[in-house]
């Protein structure tokens, strides 16, 4: 366990959060999920967390373990396609992870997921925190598209509305 990614999570204030991710962004991102979602069948999903506490910090809980509790904690995985993905963002450890349930993930895999995150990371480390959501949810979504085109009205399984924790 690192004393600095202690120090960091213990010092990281819920203010990053709502100064990067204010209510006005968090709205553009649910519009980007929503019409991302129009043109396929699969459920995307984004939740940003400040920091690790309790347990998972103390356990040293690792970005992608903690991304697939929340994935698991969402229901992310129960829908009817298995196409729904997760894109969660860690802020404290600078960490962009995309959880994709089986059906997409056999079609798409964890290259193409990767290449997703770090552009959504190399958006961050120049301060563009909505832009590198938005350009990730987008990307997500043309990946959806390409294997799971929407076919009629379809109905949309889980919330569109970012999640804060």
């Amino acid at each position: 366990m690192s004393i600095g990614r202690i120090i960091r999570h213990l010092l990281q204030h819920h203010w990053r959060r709502r100064r990067d991710f204010p209510p006005a962004v968090l709205a553009r991102i649910e519009q980007a999920i929503k019409a991302g979602e129009a043109t396929h069948s699969g459920q995307v999903r984004f939740v940003v967390e400040g920091a690790l506490d309790g347990a998972p910090l103390f356990r040293n809980q690792p970005a992608r373990e903690r991304a697939l509790d929340v994935f698991s904690h969402l229901r992310i995985w129960d829908t009817a396609d298995n196409n729904g993905v997760l894109i969660y963002l860690l802020l404290a450890d600078h960490d962009v992870e995309i959880v994709a349930d089986r059906g997409i993930n056999a079609k798409v895999g964890a290259e193409e997921w990767e290449k997703i995150c770090r552009q959504i990371e190399t958006d961050f480390r120049a301060g563009h925190f909505e832009r590198g959501v938005i350009s990730g949810v987008q990307a997500v979504s043309r990946e959806l598209a390409a294997h799971f085109p929407k076919a009629g009205g379809g109905m949309n399984e889980l919330p569109d509305t970012p999640v804060v924790l």
